[in-house]
């Protein structure tokens, strides 16, 4: 049975820059892949599925598990040695990387059980040998496990794929373009992995309603006949696949001359980017720029395009910062170090070259989020949000600013969880040290080799034992226990009443929350915001892997009004109460940033009181984190921490290097807890 047909590549209206970054890596795969950030709904799957159908054939030798190819074959190949054999030919592949695949999905499965009793290395590969000398994609990457993203980086770095289990190893070739998609409003990518990325395009829905329209045109007609749909745009594939060949015969003769080289190193030291892997790639990109343009000589709008296309991504230091360049600097950095020798550029370097047609070619957007329009019915998650009315006990102030962000203490929730994998409380993982070993459920992936010996060794004499191998059967086998590190929810809960509306205090709190949530990103945890003022609380921002949505719903907090605490905790609860029906194995944090008053209504401080025993009761670890300031201290705020069951900090407590210790542990307890 054929395969259906995916939607033609050159059939994608517009994203003229989602095009162009995956072209220019299907003519040079050197480049490094493409990462692809952008809203929901705009082609980005789409378009890189299409990329598949137009990547040259690739020659393997035949029967070959890992793809080797016949004139070179991998000396190491765990199927090999290959022999003189005539080459098969097949098209390249594009392997896709779920977000939730295991370790062994990805890199492989080693049958310890055969290695030990029999002595025999079998391995069955994994997506990274399926993946190699073609494309791995992955959707929604920045949600992927740590330890995926560990080994992804580690076959990236090197071009091989090693599978260790107790001693006995296997390594293959794993050389692959890679592709990642991403909606920002679900979080950001660790550095590590982001600057392995060759390039970025950021990709949004146009505004424009005549291509809005015939974008719903042709996706309908895909709908309702694929094949069909696909056959009427069969030239135009075929002559872009044409144009690829041809780029990637004229590569090895384009020439990269010293003004050029000149201008990428100038930028790349103007705009501060870490490392020389900038270098590298902008230095491949720009060449292969003009082997699509047809060109053999680099110009300085090839300079200045692989700079928008290879930097953007490289400048950010923290994940509220925003990807993008400042293109007036870059046109003085290009201008200032342009040769007198440079060609002149081609008038249409686009996908589609001079006559146009189909492909694009523009330039990124570049300086932030892609524009959207004020009428747009849904706006995203870091989108600010709407600023509540004053409640009846005071004007709302205007919001100011944060405070300078710090390094704070670890808080981590007590016991032993078994959430996602993290930086944060400790947890039953896959990876980390060594605590014991059970009988394995299923297929043993971590072998405890002391423990299988122990429990093989009295049974030798009785299975006739005679030479120096140990006799191990499926009995014996034991699984590795490990202890590893979990990310948590930690849920905001912030008192944004005229009790904290003072300028420098506000700024001071919002400074600490910021630091909190810094610290939520480095420890893959995720976040909420829960403000309460007025007369009632509201959920600034569900549960989210999106750290930097947090930091900018916390930039525009109003503050002003009574202090309904009670209403805070009560809505704090509610959200905890959805999100353990949702994701019951990550376990909570509740950080209440508050100076622990409660006005409104009759005994507010009782029904503080109250809703607080309702997180104790469920054992929520949580703390406080107190802001009462002044030369008179009521010491609410360590109140509501005691109900609360947990602990409570003040702001220069906080601080990693304060006196009052290194780490602190919330205390309380947790019906999940080990």
């Amino acid at each position: 049975m054929s395969a259906a047909p995916h939607y033609p590549f050159t059939a994608i209206v517009g994203q003229d820059d989602l095009r162009l970054g995956l072209l220019l890596n299907a003519v040079s795969p050197a480049v490094g892949g493409v990462l692809v950030r952008g809203e929901k709904g705009t082609a980005k799957s789409t378009a890189v599925r299409a990329l598949a159908a137009l990547m040259p054939d690739v020659d393997v030798v035949p029967g070959c598990r890992f793809s080797c190819a016949p004139g070179s074959p991998d000396p190491g190949c765990p199927d090999g040695p290959h022999t003189a054999a005539e080459a098969a030919s097949r098209p390249a592949r594009m392997v896709e990387l779920p977000v939730g695949a295991s370790e062994d999905r990805l890199v492989g499965a080693l049958d310890i059980e055969r290695a030990l009793a029999d002595g025999v290395k079998a391995f069955e590969p994994g997506l990274l040998a399926d993946a190699h000398r073609g494309v791995l994609y992955v959707d929604e990457v920045n949600l992927l496990h740590d330890h995926l993203v560990d080994l992804l980086l580690d076959a990236a770095a090197m071009g091989a794929s090693y599978v260790e289990r107790e001693g006995v190893s296997v390594r293959h070739a794993a050389r692959f373009l890679l592709v990642g998609t991403m909606n920002p409003e679900e979080g950001e990518l660790r550095p590590q992995l982001l600057d392995r990325f060759g390039l970025t395009v950021e990709v949004a829905a146009s505004r424009e309603p005549e291509q809005r329209v015939e974008v719903v045109r042709r996706r309908l007609a895909f709908d309702d006949d694929p094949a069909g749909f696909a056959a009427r745009w069969a030239d135009e594939e075929a002559a872009l696949r044409e144009r690829i060949v041809a780029a990637r015969a004229l590569l090895p003769s384009v020439t990269l001359g010293d003004a050029a080289l000149r201008q990428i190193a100038a930028t790349c030291a103007a705009f501060e980017v870490d490392g020389m892997r900038a270098d590298i790639v902008m230095a491949r990109t720009a060449t292969a720029l003009a082997a699509w343009a047809g060109r053999t000589d680099v110009t300085s709008d090839d300079v200045r395009q692989a700079a928008l296309l290879a930097l953007p991504h490289r400048r950010r230091r923290n994940p509220f910062d925003a990807p993008g360049l400042d293109q007036d600097k870059l046109d003085e950095t290009l201008e200032e170090f342009k040769g007198d020798d440079d060609p002149d550029p081609d008038p249409d370097p686009g996908p589609d070259g001079p006559g146009g047609g189909p492909g694009g070619g523009g330039v990124p957007p570049q300086g932030g989020e892609p524009e959207v329009a004020p009428d747009e019915a849904s706006a995203p998650a870091d989108a600010p949000a709407p600023a509540p009315a004053p409640g009846p006990g005071g004007a709302e102030q205007a919001p100011v600013a944060a405070a300078e962000p710090f390094r704070t203490k670890v808080l981590s929730v007590p016991g032993l969880g078994e959430g996602a994998a993290g930086r944060r409380s400790r947890a039953r993982t896959a990876h980390g040290r060594t605590t014991g070993a059970v009988r394995p459920r299923g297929a043993l992936t971590k072998l405890h080799l002391a423990a299988t010996v122990q429990a093989a060794a009295p049974h030798q004499r009785a299975r006739g034992r005679s030479g120096p191998g140990l006799v191990v059967r499926r009995d014996d086998l034991r699984q590795a226990t490990r202890e590893g590190r979990e990310g948590n929810l930690v849920l905001f809960a912030v008192d944004a009443s005229g009790s904290m509306a003072a300028r420098r205090r506000m700024s001071a709190v919002k400074g600490a929350v910021l630091s909190l949530l810094l610290d939520a990103y480095q420890r893959r945890d995720k976040v909420g915001l829960v403000t309460f003022r007025g007369s009632s609380a509201e959920v600034v921002l569900p549960p989210t892997s999106s750290v930097d949505a947090a930091a900018a719903r916390l930039e525009q907090l109003p503050t002003g009004g009574r202090t309904p605490l009670a209403a805070g905790l009560l809505k704090a609860h509610d959200v905890l109460r959805v999100e353990r029906l949702r994701d019951p194995s990550r376990r909570p944090l509740l950080v209440v940033v508050t100076d622990g008053r409660a006005t409104g209504g009759p005994e507010p401080l009782a029904l503080a009181a109250r809703a607080a025993g309702l997180h104790a009761a469920e054992g929520t670890a949580s703390v406080v984190v107190d802001c009462e300031a002044g030369p008179v201290r009521l010491g609410l705020a360590a109140e509501l921490a005691a109900r609360l069951g947990g602990a409570a900090v003040t702001l220069d407590e906080l601080r990693a290097d304060s006196i009052a210790g290194l780490v602190r542990d919330v205390q309380g307890t947790s019906r999940r807890a080990a």
